[in-house]
């Protein structure tokens, strides 16, 4: 995988966001990935407060990988880069919802969506809902 030079001002989170985080056990949260073109939901990554930092500060989406340990830069092997149009942080400070444009296929099957190659799951919708009004 392809390394990208960052110094340590690009891993210092903005005065006063640290303490609106609410980071998992593991120290990390999860990042909603959405296209800024068009609404749709093409990922789920996982930040720490590093990714988070790197992320407000090049304008290119980071994430930690749980499985390899190490942090790695969207598009840096595959070529299918994110750039970052906003960054949001959710009313409980333990998601992220990161607008992107989206450079080639997000997910690494070559699909737009990673939720295009997992596929939808049964669901049964219910006809009335006790106590909706």
């Amino acid at each position: 995988m392809q390394q990208c030079d960052t110094n340590n001002s690009n891993d210092v989170l903005p005065e006063g966001l640290r303490e609106r985080l609410k980071l998992d056990s593991a120290g990390l949260l999860a990042a909603v990935i959405q296209s800024e073109h068009n609404g749709q939901v093409l990922m789920l990554g996982w930040m720490d407060e590093v990714a988070l930092a790197r992320t407000l500060s090049t304008g290119r989406v980071w994430f930690w990988s749980r499985s390899r340990q190490e942090y790695w830069r969207k598009g840096d092997t595959s070529g299918h880069i994110q750039l970052v149009h906003s960054v949001s942080l959710d009313c409980d400070g333990d998601a992220l919802l990161v607008r992107v444009t989206q450079r080639g296929a997000a997910c690494h099957t070559g699909t737009t969506s990673c939720f295009e190659a997992g596929g939808a799951l049964p669901v049964t919708i219910p006809t009335q809902v006790e106590g909706a009004k």
